[in-house]
């Protein structure tokens, strides 16, 4: 199998070509596209074959949940619970953009799809595509990185298809991402007031602090 590729205009996404991907997104399919870091593997996270097929294809751990991205700020209180007032200082300082926030997952996620940790991982992209599709899906979808175990994150459909391009049916080219540093990670899930940096990546660790301990 060789993936069709799929060209989608980054800042005004056609919206037929968005129809199509939220067609292949319900049917079960990976879909690879662009967000404002890497190209990311895109699945429906309620249907657990589909998300079963990304840990099978990037050799992931079981126990590691798959980031989520959402459209707006307000989809996150539909799939979350215990949000409290250090997730809405980080979202309005920094989404859209490179921040992935981990909160206690809600009960419309299944279990599995949150790797039975209870925990979800959101973000919303700065980034027109994924935005587009999951306004259009009605649901976040997922967006682990497109590349294999121990190999570089790609910023262009073309790695994306050399990587993996015999083992996912559609790749989404939306031309170069905007970055070439992974999100900066907060998790928020350690209960009220408390909260740790993961992972530094697009967004400085100082900046971070600075807005929750303000």
């Amino acid at each position: 199998m060789s993936a069709e590729i799929l060209r989608v205009h980054p800042d005004e996404p056609q919206p037929d070509r968005i129809d199509y991907i939220v067609s292949c997104l319900k049917k079960g399919d990976l879909v690879a596209m662009p967000t404002d870091t890497f190209y990311g593997l895109a699945v429906d996270p309620v249907n657990l074959r589909a998300v079963e097929q990304i840990y099978q294809l990037k050799s992931r751990q079981k126990h590691k949940p798959l980031s989520l991205l959402i459209a707006n700020v307000s989809q996150a209180f539909q799939i979350a619970r215990d949000i409290d007032v250090s997730f809405d200082r980080l979202a309005d300082k920094f989404w859209p953009g490179p921040l992935t926030i981990i909160v206690r997952a809600g009960t419309r996620l299944p279990l599995r799809s949150t790797a039975n940790t209870g925990n979800v991982a959101l973000r919303v992209p700065d980034a027109a595509i994924p935005r587009a599709v999951v306004e259009k899906f009605g649901l976040p979808i997922t967006a682990t990185a497109a590349n294999l175990q121990g190999a570089s994150e790609c910023t262009h459909a073309a790695c994306v298809r050399d990587q993996i391009g015999d083992r996912v049916p559609l790749i989404v080219d939306g031309g170069p991402t905007g970055r070439a540093l992974p999100t900066t990670i907060v998790d928020l899930s350690l209960g009220p007031g408390r909260w740790m940096i993961l992972r530094e990546g697009a967004i400085p660790t100082h900046e971070i602090v600075m807005v929750l301990e303000r």
